[in-house]
């Protein structure tokens, strides 16, 4: 399936050098639960719409304010962006919205895409850890602390990501962090959140308020992924 990705920048972005975050739900929610929950933490704000004729038609309405369930996210002083979803996509779309990422993460000359992965496993490594697809990459890895992936597989729009980013030599960074999978994992959204941190200079984790927005977060997603199934359902069969 083709589908054209469209990108509306609703005010000048300057984030060059900066910071890509992406917060698409491509396996599980965990990740886009983590996302937004740094987004309602931190000094973030919308500066664009990403949209599709391919994606469920429905509109998030928060504060009595319509939204577009898939955003572009700007913190101005950090130069950190995040795409976040609130939306599953499909899986034929996975490809599109990675090239996607990574056109516009050119277009802004972006240093560095971060992406995430929950794993029910982490083959006794424990903690976090994550693999960088370029050298340079790999040295931001090195710096960091955090543990270097030696062998697995990624799965979704964080392997593309990977793949082709290394194309493209766009740095590219992927973290895997453990979940259980079953309702809001506060612990396994910290520690995320801690590990992105890690990895931008300049952002933090308010804990205590991380985990009163994980639970909001985790609702409002699993609710438009349950209204919009029957959506997805006829365009996707």
């Amino acid at each position: 399936m083709y589908s054209k990705i469209r990108i509306k920048e609703l005010r000048p972005i300057n984030v060059e050098g900066g910071y890509l975050i992406d917060g698409f739900p491509s396996m599980g929610f965990a990740s886009a639960i983590a996302t937004e929950s740094m987004i309602q933490t931190s000094q973030f704000s919308v500066a664009g719409i990403i949209d599709s004729d391919n994606f469920p038609t429905i509109s998030v309405v928060k504060e009595g304010k319509p939204n577009y369930p898939t955003r572009i996210f700007i913190n101005d002083d950090l130069k950190v962006s995040i795409f976040l979803s609130y939306l599953t996509i499909h899986e034929s779309l996975h490809r599109t919205i990675a090239r996607t990422m990574l056109k516009w993460a050119k277009k802004q000359k972006i240093e560095l895409v971060v992406s995430s992965v929950a794993v029910k496993s982490l083959g006794g490594l424990g903690g976090m850890v994550a693999v960088g697809n370029t050298e340079s990459a790999r040295e931001k890895l090195k710096k960091s602390g955090l543990k270097i992936l030696q062998h697995g597989t990624i799965p979704g729009i964080p392997g593309v990501l990977l793949n082709e980013g290394s194309i493209t030599n766009q740095d590219v960074i992927v973290v895997l962090f453990q979940t259980d999978g079953t309702g809001p994992d506060f612990r396994s959204s910290a520690e995320l959140c801690m590990g992105i941190a890690k990895l931008i200079p300049g952002t933090s984790c308010d804990i205590p308020l991380l985990q009163k927005e994980a639970e909001k977060a985790e609702l409002a997603i699993k609710e438009t992924d349950e209204e919009t199934r029957n959506i997805k359902d006829s365009i996707y069969r």
